[in-house]
């Protein structure tokens, strides 16, 4: 049975390997349809159909990033030639192994469009890497499908027990990866290892493939931990919400007009065994608006307390900061001035990001085009408190009782960039995942 290393053009690489083959090792039919699996996966085919593995290639702002942007600067700066099969590696593993690239976009209906799907998932092998980055797998399609458990007894294949899908290693091979100039781009896995998780044993699946009781297959026996294969994170609402514990504190509950309220603003993250954001940092956008609202609904918003930090202009909201400059380069647009920084953020919100800068020392949000971006991390790690700090002075003629009110927001990509290519708003809108408020009586 043949073997691929998918190493040699992942999508952003630092070296390679020897023993690293290249694309076009397979063909499409050595992969079977994920509609075939479902005929007995029944669940699981439906919930993973409704997840972004499903969607990983046909996701609207993946399509937009890649024949767009990637593609294109692949084909014009040497540096970054490895784009152009590279992230069709983890976004659409089947064109590149049967080297289809670049693939045609999804309304062709190819089957890129299956993204990740069970057939990768379940044929990986294991990885060259003891700590995987760019999708170090091996990979052997065929009759025998890797599983965690040693006691299946499928009728349509053979199943062979694997440590390694039951792994944060596993998650590792596409959830970890390092641009051609040096900089890890996505680290969700050395985040998680580096972190009090991985100590306590807790892995990737624990949390992002629940548990539940039911069967894996239709004929198959009753389990009582079945993993389900929903893969929900930044992408669902529900998964977000309250992921940041978020609480309020104010020196007074009862001020006069004139006074100063000093406010504390405490954001802990005890949910997630990585950063928040993580993965795409130079995409994700999470903020945190402080607003004082008196009894006639008139409003303020709060911006928040320098701490003086190197790097610190990043994570305090700028309308007037402009960023993304390489679009326009890529994209050959004349006059091309860059996009809002922030997007709609209000003017002093305190944003938890990680910048990412290229080659000529501009923000960007394009990854495999990233050079630095080790200048400042002020995203919140897990079990991590961040502590942000406000004054507001009693307007004279606020009316009482005042509401300090805080808000966390989340998004996929900053507004302006979901605005400048014409993205449903469903891929940039704000979710929030935490609100806490407290009032303050006026005398």
């Amino acid at each position: 049975m043949r073997k691929i290393l998918l190493f040699w053009v992942a999508f952003c690489f630092l070296t390679v390997p020897a023993l690293a083959a290249e694309m076009g090792s397979f063909k499409y039919h050595d992969f079977k349809k994920p509609q075939k699996c479902g005929a007995c996966h029944k669940e699981i085919f439906q919930e993973w159909k409704e997840s972004l593995m499903a969607q990983a290639f046909t996701h609207e702002w993946d399509q937009v990033e890649y024949f767009k942007l990637a593609l294109p600067h692949a084909l014009k700066e040497p540096k970054v030639a490895g784009v152009k099969a590279g992230c069709i590696g983890c976004h659409a593993p089947l064109a590149f192994l049967a080297g289809d690239i670049p693939p045609k976009e999804a309304s062709a209906g190819t089957r890129a469009n299956e993204g990740v799907s069970c057939e990768i998932c379940h044929n990986i092998t294991g990885s060259t890497e003891k700590e995987p980055f760019n999708f170090s797998y091996t990979i052997q399609p065929g009759k025998t499908k890797m599983g965690p458990r040693a006691d299946a007894r499928p009728m349509g294949h053979k199943v062979k027990q694997s440590d390694f899908i039951k792994s944060a290693e596993f998650c590792a091979t596409c959830h970890d990866e390092a641009s051609p100039y040096g900089a890890w781009v996505k680290e969700t896995y050395r985040e998680w290892k580096a972190g009090p998780y991985a100590k306590e044993g807790v892995v990737c699946q624990d949390c992002h493939m629940y548990r539940a009781p039911g069967k894996a297959a239709t004929m198959g026996p009753k389990r009582a931990d079945i993993a389900h294969h929903v893969f929900h994170g930044s992408h669902s609402p529900t998964k977000l919400a309250g992921a940041i514990d978020l609480a309020l504190y104010v020196n007074k509950k009862k001020a006069s007009p004139g006074d100063r309220i000093k406010i504390r603003a405490e954001l802990f993250n005890g949910k997630a065994g990585h950063k928040i954001p993580s993965g795409s940092a130079e995409e994700r956008m999470l903020w945190l608006e402080v607003w004082a609202i008196d009894a006639n609904g008139k409003s303020w918003h709060l911006p928040v307390k320098k701490k003086g930090f190197k790097g610190e202009e990043y994570t305090i909201a700028d309308p007037s900061a402009y960023a993304y400059f390489a679009i326009g380069e890529i994209m050959e647009i004349k006059d091309f001035k860059g996009l809002k920084r922030d997007g709609n953020v209000p003017a002093g919100a305190r944003i938890f990001r990680r910048p990412f800068f290229d080659p000529k020392g501009r923000m960007t949000i394009c990854q495999w085009y990233t050079e630095k971006n080790d200048l400042v991390d002020y995203r919140i790690g897990p079990r991590e408190t961040k502590i942000e700090n406000y004054e507001f002075q009693i307007p004279a003629g606020a009316k009482g009782p005042i509401t300090i009110k805080a808000n966390l927001f989340y998004a996929q990509i900053p507004s302006s960039v979901g605005e400048f290519f014409h993205l449903p708003e469903s891929e940039y809108e704000p979710i929030l995942v935490n609100s806490a408020e407290i009032i303050v009586n006026v005398e």
